[in-house]
């Protein structure tokens, strides 16, 4: 990455964008490096691999800081490419690391000592009809993901009624469900500026899975469709995504990954013209053909248009035998 400044790129007189590696197909995350006369805002640091280590060794030579002009990192969500890099990147720093109270406790869940998370999950995608073999290789799977989120930071927790200072501005927060429970994006009024995490992305539509997460959302696709219909209703001028380039025209794109949702509902409960399991619909709706990563999160995601369906009362689950079955109500 020597001497390449295309990851880098100045967005505003007090923004930066870094493109952060993924060893995902998404190739990049962005991170965001926010000036201030204290200090720099780091927002989603990314995951924890060499790669991203000598990311940032050479985003910082390039832009003429030191590890400590860091003043504090800002995470809009828990999920690893947004979390995993901010446990190292606080050790180089001493920065204070924020994020939601949610996104926190959804963080010990899946990742803490107990990691509860990967056994249900494995459960949740089981009882809905997923083969032992590939349920298996979910664990290990979710097991790979440990490493890149090590070590885990020391984290203070942001309070959404509150103004939050990124750089020398002062930002809403604004929680964001659907994609990820407890997401904050960051909204600052004068300027028009949304940082907006992975809940509107451009090009691309963001996943919105249900998990077994205690306590968090039964129904996250409504609670995805609501955030949208509202944030739309916001004068944003420029959007700072968690992937692809920062876009205008927000209002438009919220707009057509709603009409993109109601679009997939329509033609997932015409593929319940008999009872099918969850997996059966998965496989039908996205192929077969699906590497471990790309199969877990399109089972959550048909699990979370199916618990859409059922709520508005267009189909019913019946347990038959170990596997839930959904009917579709004409």
């Amino acid at each position: 990455m020597s001497g390449n400044r295309n990851f880098i790129e100045q967005r505003a007189e007090h923004i930066y964008q870094v493109k952060v590696p993924l060893p995902f197909p998404l190739r990049f995350v962005n991170a965001y490096v926010v000036k201030g006369l204290e200090g720099y805002t780091v927002i989603d640091p990314g995951i924890h691999t060499a790669d991203t280590e000598a990311c940032w060794h050479e985003a910082l030579r390039l832009m003429k800081l030191k590890y400590s002009d860091i003043q504090q990192i800002v995470l809009t969500h828990h999920h690893p490419d947004h979390y995993g890099l901010s446990g190292w990147l606080q050790q180089e720093t001493g920065a204070q690391v924020w994020m939601s109270e949610a996104g926190k406790r959804q963080v010990d869940y899946l990742w803490g000592s107990y990691r509860r998370g990967t056994v249900d999950l494995h459960h949740l995608f089981m009882l809905h009809g997923m083969e032992s073999q590939v349920g298996n290789a979910l664990v290990e799977h979710m097991e790979d993901f440990i490493g890149l989120v090590s070590p885990h930071p020391k984290v203070s927790l942001i309070n959404s009624n509150e103004l939050f200072m990124l750089g020398d501005h002062k930002y809403q927060p604004i929680h964001a469900p659907g994609h990820a429970y407890g997401q904050l994006m960051f909204y600052r009024e004068s300027s028009g500026e949304l940082f907006c995490g992975d809940q509107v992305l451009p090009q691309i539509t963001p996943n919105i899975g249900l998990l077994p997460l205690p306590g968090m959302d039964d129904n996250p696709l409504q609670s995805f469709l609501d955030s949208l219909a509202f944030i739309s209703t916001l004068p944003i001028k420029i959007a700072y995504p968690g992937h692809r380039d920062p876009f205008v025209g927000f209002a438009e794109r919220c707009h057509e990954i709603i009409a993109h949702h109601r679009d997939r509902l329509d033609r997932l409960i015409v593929m319940i013209d008999e009872p099918r399991n969850a997996y059966e619909l998965c496989l039908r709706f996205f192929g077969s053909k699906l590497s471990i990563h790309q199969l877990r999160f399109a089972m959550a995601e048909t699990l979370a248009h199916l618990a859409y369906l059922r709520e508005l009362g267009k189909v019913t689950e019946v347990l038959s035998g170990n596997i839930v079955n959904y009917h579709r109500l004409d």
